[in-house]
């Protein structure tokens, strides 16, 4: 699905040296040796709108979270400082995917401070480069083809003191530094396999970043 037309087209996007507009905000967390991914040749995004996701994909939520001034939070990996994401995580068993949604921007942030507004009505899927694949069969013991997301837009109603990439403590840290950013930055920064889903979220979500 196309970027909404209120979007600026991608190709115009400056360079990174000119954005974030502003300071990151850095943890105390020392940042690990980086990793390349796959081509996005290997990338893939599909959509189902029904109540299970595909099979073989890892459940999984997705947050969109908005400020007062529409821009986007997005964070660098630890293990991967080259890449920036919204956070994310898996849905426990049995666990409503809006509870998920909430208990994950806690987890990773430390963010309290934020109501749902508005949700992608259908799960989106992205298919793991090989190595990305292989790395995490080692760490969760299971094979997934990629990960089957619903995603949520949530305003922040807090203020930046609050954002904490330390979380709540309850999770390893993910997280090295932070910025808020235009849904066009957050594209441009994102992991290859991920971009088709992040311009279909940005899509959807284009009547709220107005």
């Amino acid at each position: 699905m196309a970027l909404s037309r209120s979007l600026l087209i991608y190709s115009a996007i400056p360079p990174f040296r000119n954005y974030p507009s502003k300071p990151l905000k850095f943890s105390a967390l020392p940042l690990l040796r980086r990793r390349r991914h796959s081509p996005a040749s290997s990338a893939r995004c599909s959509s189902s709108s029904m109540e299970s996701p595909p099979e073989g994909y890892r459940r999984n939520v997705g947050i969109c979270l908005m400020n007062s001034s529409k821009k986007i939070f997005s964070a660098s990996r630890l293990d991967l400082p080259d890449a920036w994401q919204m956070p994310q995580g898996g849905i426990d068993e049995g666990e409503d995917p809006r509870t998920a949604a909430i208990r994950e921007l806690k987890e990773e942030t430390g963010v309290q401070s934020a109501e749902i507004i508005a949700e992608v009505p259908h799960w989106l899927t992205y298919d793991f480069p090989p190595d990305v694949r292989e790395k995490l069969r080692v760490r969760w013991g299971s094979d997934w083809k990629g990960q089957a997301q619903k995603w949520f837009l949530l305003k922040f109603t807090g203020n930046d003191d609050e954002i904490n990439l330390l979380g709540d403590g309850s999770e390893k840290p993910e997280f090295g530094e932070w910025s808020w950013m235009s849904p066009e930055q957050i594209i441009e920064l994102a992991a290859d396999f991920k971009k088709p889903v992040y311009k279909e979220v940005f899509s959807v979500f284009a009547p709220h970043l107005q």
